[in-house]
């Protein structure tokens, strides 16, 4: 399991005073009011920038962050990922996982035979689609439905699936 979780990603610099505009990658962009830093993966190093404000502009999260009050100070990391340890990550409900858990997880059939591995998660309006690489289809979109995925185990890093008419 990772130890960081991936909670935004920096878009591009708002005003001359250092704010950025982050794209959430939580499933509760509010989530950012409760959290006092985040983890800047600046590509060599994880960066604590402690959160001073928080807005909210459509669909991205506006951040201010202590110490940081030019724009020259935080341009460059635009693309930049912004992370959490994992103990600050929310609760997860029934069914509910990290993403984060889910990549690299082996998918199985019913059955019990290999069909290929988790490669991504995409997010869509109605439900997430798994990405999978199949061993025998090439790439396979799953939508996370429970007509679809029939079981998760982290701890044994598999994910049962039953492929509806259709999806192949």
């Amino acid at each position: 399991m990772e130890d960081l979780l991936k909670v935004g990603v920096i878009t591009t610099t708002h005003g001359v005073r250092g704010e950025v505009k982050v794209f959430p990658t939580t499933d509760d962009p509010e989530r950012f009011l409760e959290l006092e830093y985040v983890l800047l993966d600046t590509g060599k190093e994880h960066r604590r920038l402690d959160i001073s404000h928080v807005k909210f502009f459509k669909n991205l999260v506006i951040l201010k962050f202590d110490g940081v009050d030019n724009i020259n100070d935080i341009e460059k990391y635009k693309g930049c990922d912004l992370w959490i340890p994992r103990e600050e990550g929310q609760p997860l409900g029934e069914n509910e996982y990290y993403v984060a858990d889910l990549l690299g997880m082996d998918v199985v059939l019913e059955d019990g035979a290999h069909f290929g591995v988790l490669r991504n998660v995409m997010e869509t309006g109605a439900n997430d689609v798994y990405i999978i690489d199949s061993d025998e289809n090439g790439e396979v979109l799953l939508p996370a439905i429970h007509e679809c995925i029939r079981k998760v185990d982290t701890e044994k890093n598999t994910m049962t699936v039953h492929l509806m008419k259709g999806l192949i």
